[in-house]
């Protein structure tokens, strides 16, 4: 009797779980749909997963709703009736409360106006400074396709110097960027998207910086044990390279 009352206990948790309550609202518009189907997406152990969906046919408003433990990077896809996979998928950085995304079928990624969280408003002024950066990225790519067309070496290696400035400013950009907004999620989540393969001390300082709360959620868990598996790779190879040099002598 004892195991039949526990394993209603746990069943009942199970269930109460699973009938969370929405916090997580998304709605808007898009412009010119008549038919296809609207899924709200976030990414679950490295897999893409759909967490609601809707039908569009005739009325281009939606809402969709979700559940999240913390806040996150989510997306918001669309299954046209064209199969057309091409500028089909909206990602947003998503929190508790409402979503706003305003967008049209035949733009749908780049016609997209999304009002929602702090979260959001930060990972567009990021993303509209990167922006320039990756400009200035096309800009060197141009050059150096002329150098190389020109067989001018030494063009080509002041263009190599201008690209490594460039990656530098644009890595310490990031990484003030995340300190600066140590209060939000998104400087979590901008060391681990974004400069990952960053020296660690950087990824440290950004981690350290973290307010309580923001270590506490998704993001912040995740750069810790980032952290925890660099220093230990690290280690490995110091090691490695230790026994190398002993070996050598």
């Amino acid at each position: 009797m004892k195991k039949l009352a526990l394993l209603l206990v746990v069943l009942i948790g199970l269930a109460a779980c699973s009938e969370k309550e929405s916090n997580l609202i998304v709605s808007g518009k898009v412009k010119g749909l008549k038919k296809g189907t609207l899924y709200l997406q976030k990414i679950e152990d490295t897999l893409m997963v759909n967490v609601d969906s809707m039908v569009v046919n005739g009325d281009p408003t939606f809402t969709l709703e979700a559940y999240i433990e913390s806040p996150q990077m989510m997306y918001l896809y669309l299954e046209k009736v064209d199969n057309n996979r091409f500028d089909d998928r909206i990602d947003f950085f998503a929190d508790e409360g409402q979503v706003t995304i305003n967008t049209s079928l035949e733009k749908f990624e780049t016609d997209a106006k999304i009002v929602g969280s702090a979260n959001q408003e930060k990972l567009m002024e990021y993303r509209k400074m990167i922006g320039r950066f990756n400009d200035q990225n096309l800009d060197l790519i141009k050059e150096s396709f002329e150098a190389e067309k020109a067989e001018d070496e030494e063009k080509l290696m002041e263009i190599d110097k201008k690209y490594d400035r460039l990656l530098r400013r644009k890595y310490l950009y990031t990484v003030n960027f995340a300190i600066n907004n140590k209060d939000l999620e998104i400087a979590p989540y901008l060391a681990l998207s974004e400069v990952f393969d960053a020296n660690i001390k950087y990824l440290d300082t950004i981690y350290s910086s973290l307010k309580p709360k923001v270590r506490k959620s998704m993001y912040g868990k995740q750069l810790k044990d980032f952290l925890e598996e660099r220093r230990k790779q690290e280690k490995l190879e110091e090691k490695v390279e230790e026994q190398s040099v002993e070996d050598n002598s």
